[in-house]
């Protein structure tokens, strides 16, 4: 199930909080060295055309100099993105930018962000108005990543000169682990996990009566596809089947290995236990080294649960996972194999599920 973040993080800043500083482009270092060179030719020939022609360069240097920093200026920045997003999942970034001058527009901007690729660009800020821009970024891993200074530049009007201009915004974003992963047992089949008394479960829940039809989402049990409505309607569709859903799925993370895919790929598998209960409609619990999360459902249970999933740290010196319940209720997800849990998921040292089907 790929579940889509609704919050969003807001953050503005006021002048104060910001220097800046001028760099040359490659053509306006071209133009002033030709400047240099028509002044030094002038000095030592003493032509009128020349020195003409250089103090028409020199007020050309002026005139971009000074628009370009005045382009800058007197601006407000806020910035809006999502409270958290998916690993190797496109998010926008959205700036809004207050032209607090009250007669000249700001032209030519472009807003970056330290640790982050993406670029916006505004064309133009009329005095008093306000503009939006958009930039699109990604994270190959997740993790919290911390934002701190937001750059705003401008060559305008020549391209001589890019004023830049640095401004603090704190703030962090927060990574969440993929949901995606297909949870297998070898035994059952697709997205299914046997019971102590060897009956048989979906994904998250005893299979009761059937309910109806609905369309697929990732981490469904492909054995419950109804082929021919999914053929009549062009996509695949789903036998819903009532669950059991009063029983809370404890599910743990053993994060005592050491960092790498192996234990990356534990986590995601955690991660999509969690995100196939918000699908079940089934209360769960979570467990993730020193982190305890109670209880509980809904799409902001799902959003705390990969919060803490997002700030986990593997390694030896890591606590190992103790639930507040009996363990033979517990899902333990793990590198390697332990004892003493109802249903142990386990992913070989290499980051291949052991055995095939990352059901132990």
């Amino acid at each position: 199930m790929r579940w889509k973040p609704i919050s969003w993080l807001n953050q503005a800043v006021n002048w104060p909080q910001s220097w800046s500083r001028t760099r040359f482009t490659s053509g306006g270092l071209a133009f002033t060295l030709g400047t240099l060179a028509v002044g030094f030719a002038a000095l030592n020939t003493g032509n009128n055309l020349l020195y003409l022609l250089l103090g028409a360069m020199l007020g050309f240097i002026a005139v971009s100099a000074l628009l370009s920093g005045h382009s800058i200026q007197k601006l407000q920045i806020e910035r809006s993105f999502p409270r958290g997003v998916t690993v190797g999942h496109e998010f926008c970034m959205t700036y809004k930018v207050t032209n607090r001058k009250r007669y000249l527009s700001s032209m030519a901007l472009e807003i970056s962000e330290a640790g982050l690729p993406g670029r916006a660009f505004v064309a133009n800020v009329q005095p008093n108005e306000f503009a939006f821009a958009r930039s699109l970024n990604n994270f190959v891993k997740r993790g919290i990543y911390p934002l701190g200074t937001t750059t705003l530049s401008s060559s305008f009007p020549f391209g001589m000169f890019r004023k830049v201009r640095d401004v603090v915004i704190p703030g962090e974003i927060i990574v969440w682990p993929r949901t995606n992963r297909v949870v297998r047992d070898s035994a059952l089949g697709d997205g299914q996990l046997s019971s102590s008394d060897g009956s048989t479960q979906g994904a998250l829940g005893i299979r009761g009566e059937y309910r109806n039809l609905r369309g697929y989402r990732p981490g469904d049990d492909p054995n419950d596809i109804h082929w021919r409505s999914s053929a009549r309607l062009g996509e695949p569709v789903i036998r819903e089947y009532e669950r059991d859903g009063g029983e809370t799925r404890w599910i743990c993370l053993d994060t005592t290995s050491e960092a790498g895919d192996a234990s990356e790929l534990a986590l995601e598998l955690t991660a999509s236990l969690a995100s196939q209960a918000l699908g079940a409609q089934q209360p769960f619990a979570l467990v993730a080294g020193s982190s305890l999360l109670q209880p509980g459902e809904g799409a902001g249970h799902l959003e705390r649960a990969l919060e803490i999933l997002a700030r986990i740290d593997f390694g030896p010196a890591e606590p190992a996972p103790q639930p507040p319940v009996r363990s033979e209720r517990c899902l333990l997800v793990s590198v390697h194999p332990r004892s003493g849990f109802g249903k142990t998921f386990t992913v070989g040292a290499d980051g291949a599920p052991n055995p095939p089907g990352y059901a132990a």
